[in-house]
């Protein structure tokens, strides 16, 4: 079997679909909003 640089163009695209979507399920998780919420508020906090 041989491979060739088409065949690992279409498995870095995969690999990079498949992390993408890694990515955003990561992002968009109920388990990371706490976690989220507090850092988007450290700006607006006062020492």
């Amino acid at each position: 079997m041989e491979f060739d640089v088409n065949t690992l163009r279409a498995v870095a695209t995969v690999v990079s679909l498949f992390t993408f979507i890694g990515i955003i399920v990561w992002a968009y998780s109920r388990k990371n909003s706490a976690a989220f919420d507090k850092a988007a508020n450290l700006p607006f906090e006062q020492d």
